[in-house]
C-alpha cells in the first residue's frame, strides 16, 4: 500500500509554518492568475510568506495592483509585481516556473462545477495559451473549476501551441485536506497527523477517498463509510450553502492551492520523496485523466504510485467514477477542438 509513502515528511502544517519562518535557498518565480479573487488573495498571501519564493507575479483582470501593493509590505523575501488586463497578460508569466491558477468565478447556491463550465473553459485556455508561449516550462496548478475538464482544456492547448503539457496538474489537494479532517473529527485523531489518499477527480462521484489505505487505519461501519464519503464528495457544496451566496470554499482553497505548489518548489529544487495527490493524465484506468498519489519530481512527475489496493466498497467508486471523468474530459477537449 502506498499510504505510508503518501504523506510528506511533516505535517503540512508544520511544513508551511516552516515555508513561513526559516531562510532556505530559493530562486522560484511564482505567478497566481486570478490573484484578486477569493481563492487568489490568500493564495497569493501564503505564497507571499514563504521564503521557497523569490518572485510573485499577482495577474488578474481588476485590482491587482492593490493586491500587490498590499502584499509588498510583509516583511518577507518575495518581490511582488502586480499585472493588470489581457495586455499584461504575458509580461505577468515571462520568467514564471510555477503557475497557480484559481482564476474564475466561483461556484453560487444550486450551482454545480458543470455550471461553470462555459466561463472558465475560457479562461483557462486563455491563461493556457499565454502560458505555453510566455513559461512553456513551468509547472502550471489548476485550481479552476471544473478540474475535470479545465486540465484537459489546458492540454490540449498546449499540443495546439506545440508546448509539452506533461507538467500540467489538476489541483485536488483540498480533497485530501478535507477528508483528512474529516477522519480525525470522527476517531478523534490529531488531523496533521492523518493521510487518506484520494484518486479519481474533483467533482462529486469522481471524489474517491481510499479509507482503506488511511494512516493511521482506520475503520468504520458500512453506513457510517459511505455517510463519510458522501461529505468529501460535497464537502464543497456544504461550503457554498454555508456561505448563502457569498461565496464558494477560499479560505481552504487557498491552503490547499498553497501546500501543493510548495510542494511543486521542493520537488524543483531537488527534494526527493515529496508527495501529492493530483489530477493528471494517466493510463492507469480507461479515463485519460486520473488522480492518484505521485512522487513529484524536476520534471514533473517522477513516478506514479497508482490506486494501490482498492477494497470492494472503493473499486465499486473507481467503475462508477469512469463514465463522468470521461464526460468531462471529452467535454474538455471538443472546446478547445472547436475553438
Amino acid at each position: 500500500m502506498f499510504s505510508r509513502v503518501a504523506r510528506p515528511s511533516t505535517n503540512v502544517l508544520n511544513q508551511l509554518v516552516k515555508n513561513f519562518s526559516t531562510t532556505q535557498a530559493a530562486n522560484r518565480k511564482v505567478a497566481v492568475m486570478g490573484a484578486s479573487g477569493g481563492i487568489g488573495q490568500p493564495l497569493s498571501l501564503l505564497v507571499k510568506n514563504s521564503p521557497l519564493v523569490t518572485e510573485l507575479s499577482l495577474f488578474d483582470i481588476v485590482h491587482t495592483p492593490g493586491v500587490a501593493a498590499d502584499l509588498s509590505h510583509i516583511e518577507s523575501p518575495a518581490k511582488v509585481t502586480g499585472y493588470v488586463g489581457a495586455d499584461q497578460l504575458a509580461d505577468s508569466l515571462k520568467g514564471c516556473e510555477v503557475v497557480v491558477i484559481p482564476a474564475g468565478v466561483p461556484r453560487k447556491p444550486g450551482m454545480t462545477r458543470d455550471d461553470l463550465f462555459n466561463t472558465n473553459a475560457s479562461i483557462v485556455a486563455g491563461i493556457a495559451k499565454a502560458c505555453a508561449e510566455n513559461c512553456p516550462d513551468a509547472v502550471l496548478c489548476i485550481i479552476s473549476n471544473p478540474v475535470n475538464s479545465t486540465v484537459p482544456i489546458a492540454a490540449e492547448v498546449y499540443k495546439k501551441a506545440g508546448a509539452d503539457p506533461s507538467k500540467i496538474f489538476g489541483v485536488t489537494t483540498l480533497d485530501i485536506v478535507r477528508a483528512n479532517t474529516f477522519v480525525a473529527e470522527l476517531k478523534g485523531l490529531d488531523p496533521t497527523t492523518v493521510n487518506v489518499p484520494v484518486i479519481g477527480g474533483h467533482a462529486g462521484i469522481t471524489i474517491i477517498p481510499l479509507i482503506s489505505q488511511a494512516t493511521p487505519a482506520v475503520e468504520f461501519p458500512a453506513d457510517q463509510l459511505k455517510a463519510l464519503t458522501e461529505r468529501i464528495q460535497d464537502a464543497g457544496t456544504e461550503v457554498v450553502k454555508a456561505k448563502a451566496g457569498a461565496g464558494s470554499a477560499t479560505l481552504s482553497m487557498a491552503y490547499a492551492g498553497a501546500r501543493f505548489a510548495f510542494s511543486v518548489i521542493k520537488a524543483l529544487n531537488g527534494e526527493e520523496g515529496v508527495v501529492e495527490c493530483a489530477y493528471i493524465r494517466s493510463d492507469l484506468t480507461e479515463s485519460t485523466y486520473f488522480s492518484t498519489p505521485i512522487v513529484l519530481g524536476p520534471g514533473g512527475v517522477a513516478k506514479n504510485l497508482g490506486m494501490g489496493t482498492l477494497s470492494a466498497y472503493e473499486a465499486g467508486l473507481v467503475e462508477a467514477s469512469i463514465p463522468e471523468l470521461k464526460s468531462s474530459i471529452k467535454k474538455g477537449e471538443d472546446f478547445v477542438a472547436n475553438m
